[in-house]
């Protein structure tokens, strides 16, 4: 049983009794719902029904036990305009609300920028004496009530914040009739949309208008409670708690526990009260604990009761391992997450049930996500709840302005009020870690005011300034950010490295495509952000290899988080691991679990990237540029940097194998002495000549163990011992003990390592500045060569018999790698300055345009290969050069393409470096 749910049954018997008996509104009148065609159910469609619309109470922190659902069908009208209420007119349609109108399941199914909604509502005399509030969880965009021909409250703006207005004056004794005016002009308006569009294509949806969350009505005291705000202070062990509501008043908390309070403080509303927390057990991912809270008024006047939750964690940022990372709790978490939009094709912005809500989140945490990037959009409050429960951070975006490039100035007043209103709202939801108000630039302006104006509502969480920030901004970066944030859909060497004030992060990639027959919204139309995949296995193994590259930068780059792009399909776009209808999980689960629990292992130092080049760097601060390497035999470390001699990056550079004594840990072999490994002797450790024994075995295996930041390397054979820098040398230490090198106040950093990429990339070594040939290895075809040929690379038979211009165009110089000194770039035996690179995939002969694009497409690194080299391309990370047919590409195994074909891929991607066929 949950907390959540714990909590309630402590409140009272009444308070479930009472909460049932009213929790649904009678049929609001005789108008006729009828679901409108659906281009797409979900496996929850059939479940929806005039009785049975959202059911649950929509607030879970701030929940009363007496309420009214008006969930159900209204009657609707479009309208020229808001002027005229149909005030004691029925109205021909049947709208099921909280369905926007655009939505199937609204039985409308049309756009209307104008509108009412209409019906009638017995109020409960046992409410009688007591103020009866209207709640809405959210409208869009502008929203006027009548009540029995009176009109009531203020007009509200905003499409995405939830709002209440007092409706008691206007009450009367049976039956009352409620009108609520909605206009929502969606394109060409000066508020905030999101992705919404009246003609959606591309990465624009349907609109979606009017009453799209819950509506309820609520009997309250004369001083009431009105939200809130929960901020744990973990350091000092209490919840700072501020009690919004009736001014004078005072309030009583109390935070229970399984059932037990375990402590209360009393204090005015408004005012901050330090309620005590014991002994908290932290909230995160591994253990989403939330513990329950009443809040109670007391006095003349008072009694309103209200029941909530909240998690205790702190967030922030530290330098840890000579990095700046995002802290949960004081420790470094990777944040690794999807771009979660919050689309169904049934509902369009609304669920179609609360299990439909809750699904999206439990698919994502079963994949091995821990993180949530809400994008463009703002949900109910019991998605919050949801992944608070759960376990899942969350980034949190404010939905854009209509205006991508120009924001008119006269939409900055609406953005920014619904911006205050909107953190305002979610500020005491637990996982909540990120606020995000500006996305790749669109509807863009003053960002440094505005996280300014962000900071000043909440000051516990990071804020990113513009996720996305390498796309498409000119204008010079804000200085008050938290995030350096880049999006790199098929991954590169371009994400930029973390700075003394701002995380790194990668804010979307990935985006790769498969359409489903008979799951996609539009058959045919399905797109993606690069080429379809044609079933499960080469999506499967094309996430996996540009999510390796992600767990690769953890380290290697500073990144601190990544969002992929999509849990799920999202009309026309085919990029989810799940359809757009929820019925098909197009990879495979267990190998996407599986990498993603590698690249949250590489961030906590339990992984190092086994089977990979790694390097391992010194996490000490003050020394954070050097490296382990060694010299002589002895390992030691230095500074080793991009003008380090190749002796000193190959040093440092080790094979990180299964452990030789025991599998599950690991062995550490010289990059430039294969047979050699790390391995302790007499405390020191150093770089020998494996000679079989099972002594050998055990000094030269180590298990890696979560460090400050980084890895801490275990001896398996003396536990308790760990690899640790002392001065320039390296031993095998302890925490405390008799040796100058055990122990010590810097021992924790001395002795944990940041695991990054091998700092010399090619795992084979070819002979630079000589020319040579490269022989195709795949049995039947090994007469064949690596040639240019109309600017095109491609295979051919070359013999002794050749042409001579055949041979020539069969040979290349090796070169160091135009883009990294440790790989290597082909130029062209008889086209001196040409070089191979590829582009579109396609491997072919160019001239050095000298630009940065041109010198990654044209560097390859060397690995071993099956029978020969393989050569890994530098930026299109995951694809080497392959043979297809007589044409040569970089190809990936099991990717989207025919030459990624992974029959023979091992064999077609190996080459034999041969004698040149031209001197």
């Amino acid at each position: 049983m949950s907390t959540f749910r714990r909590v309630l049954s402590v409140v009272t018997a009444l308070f479930v009794a009472t909460t049932t008996a009213v929790a649904v509104a009678p049929p609001a009148s005789a108008a006729v719902w009828q679901p409108k065609p659906f281009q797409l159910t979900t496996p929850w469609t059939s479940q929806v029904s005039p009785t049975n619309a959202l059911p649950e109470y929509p607030r879970p922190q701030l929940q009363r036990t007496e309420w009214l659902n008006l969930n159900g069908v209204w009657e609707f009208a479009g309208a020229p305009n808001l002027d005229s209420p149909p005030i004691g007119r029925p109205l021909a349609e049947g709208v099921l609300v909280p369905y926007p109108i655009e939505s199937a399941l609204s039985g409308i199914k049309r756009h209307e920028d104008n509108m009412f909604y209409r019906r009638t509502v017995t109020v409960p005399t046992a409410w009688s004496g007591r103020r009866v509030n209207l709640n809405f969880g959210a409208v869009t965009w502008e929203t006027r009530v009548w009540v029995n021909g009176v009109r009531v409250g203020a007009t509200h703006t905003g499409g995405y914040d939830a709002f209440t207005i007092d409706i008691t004056s206007a009450l009367k004794a049976g039956e009352n009739e409620i009108i609520v005016g909605a206009r929502s002009t969606i394109d060409g308006s000066l508020y905030p949309i999101g992705k919404q569009r009246r003609n959606p294509s591309g990465i624009w949806y349907t609109a979606a208008s009017g009453i799209w969350q819950t509506v309820w009505l609520e009997p309250v005291n004369a001083a009431s409670i009105t939200r809130l705000d929960t901020t744990p202070d973990v350091n000092a062990g209490v919840l700072d708690l501020v009690v919004q509501g009736t001014a004078g008043m005072q309030a009583r908390a109390e935070v229970v526990s399984g059932g037990q309070v375990v402590g209360t403080a009393t204090g005015a509303t408004g005012a901050h009260l330090r309620v005590p927390v014991p002994n908290a057990r932290l909230w995160s991912p591994d253990d989403p604990f939330l513990y329950d809270l009443r809040v109670t008024l007391l006095g003349t006047g008072g009694g309103d009761a209200v029941v909530g939750y909240f998690g205790m964690r702190s967030v922030g940022k530290a330098m840890i391992g000579g990095v700046l990372r995002p802290t949960l709790n004081g420790k470094f978490v990777f944040q690794l997450g999807t771009l979660d939009q919050g689309y169904w094709p049934d509902g369009i912005y609304t669920a179609p049930t609360d299990a439909a809500l809750r699904f999206d989140l439990e698919r994502q945490k079963a994949l091995g996500f821990n993180m949530v990037r809400k994008h463009i959009k703002v949900e109910p409050a019991r998605w919050f709840y949801h992944a608070d429960r759960l376990g899942l951070m969350v980034w949190q975006d404010m939905p854009a302005l209509d205006s991508v490039d120009d924001t008119p100035v006269a939409s900055h007043a609406n953005y920014e009020s619904e911006l205050r209103r909107i953190v305002d709202q979610l500020k005491g939801i637990t996982s909540i870690v990120q606020w995000v108000p500006f996305n790749e630039g669109w509807g863009e302006y003053d960002n440094g005011r505005i996280v300014d104006l962000v900071r000043s509502i909440d000051s516990t969480r990071l804020i990113n300034h513009n996720s996305g920030s390498n796309c498409c901004v000119s204008d010079p970066e804000p200085s008050n950010g938290d995030v350096i944030d880049d999006h790199a859909y098929q991954i590169s060497t371009g994400t930029r490295l973390p700075t003394a004030t701002r995380v790194a992060v990668l804010g979307e990639y990935g985006g790769l495509g498969r359409a489903i027959p008979g799951s996609e919204w539009q058959p045919g139309a399905g797109f993606a952000y690069g080429a379809l995949y044609p079933d499960e296995s080469s999506l499967t193994n094309r996430y996996v290899d540009i999510t390796k590259e992600v767990g690769k930068f953890v380290h290697t780059r500073g990144l601190s988080g990544s969002v992929y792009t999509e849990p799920y399909d999202v009309e026309n776009e085919v990029n989810g691991f799940y359809t757009y209808d929820r019925r098909v999980l197009k990879m495979n689960e267990a190998r996407v679990r599986e990498v993603n629990q590698r690249v949250l292992a590489l961030a906590r130092g339990t992984e190092v990237g086994r089977g990979e080049l790694v390097s391992l760097r010194v996490t000490t601060p003050g020394y954070t540029d050097r490296f382990l390497r060694h010299s002589d035999a002895l390992a030691r470390t230095d500074v080793i940097n991009d003008g380090s001699s190749d002796v000193a990056k190959q040093d440092a550079t080790f094979w990180a194998r299964p452990g030789l004594s025991n599998s599950a840990c690991l062995s550490f072999e010289s990059r430039d002495f294969p047979g050699r490994f790390l391995r302790h002797s007499n405390f020191r450790v150093r770089n020998d000549q494996n000679d079989g024994s099972s002594v050998f075995a055990g000094d030269a295996t180590f298990c890696a163990r979560e460090g400050a930041g980084g890895t801490a390397l275990e001896s398996a054979n003396l536990p308790g011992y760990f690899i640790r820098h002392y001065s320039e040398a390296v031993y095998l230490a302890r925490s405390s003990g008799a040796n100058p090198w055990d122990g010590g106040g810097t021992f924790t950093a001395d002795s944990t390592w940041a695991a990054t990429s091998g700092i010399w990339r090619s795992g084979a070594d070819l002979p630079l500045d000589q020319a040579r040939s490269f022989r195709v290895t795949t049995p039947g075809y090994t007469d064949r060569f690596l040639r240019h040929q109309a600017d095109l690379a491609r295979t051919d038979v070359v013999n002794d018999a050749s042409a001579a211009l055949l041979k020539s165009d069969a040979t290349f110089v090796v070169r160091r790698g135009l883009a990294n000194s440790t790989c290597y770039s082909f130029e062209s035996r008889n086209y001196p300055g040409r070089f191979l690179r590829h582009a579109d995939f396609r491997v072919r002969l160019a001239a050095n345009e000298n630009t940065d694009l041109f010198r990654l497409d044209a560097t390859f690194c060397a690995q071993p290969g099956t029978g020969g080299v393989r050569l890994a391309s530098a930026n299109e990370l995951g694809t080497n050069v392959r043979h297809y047919g007589e044409a040569v590409y970089v190809a990936s195994s099991g990717g989207a393409h025919a030459y990624d074909n992974p029959s023979s891929y091992d064999q077609d991607t190996s080459w034999a470096v041969a004698n040149p066929w031209a001197p």
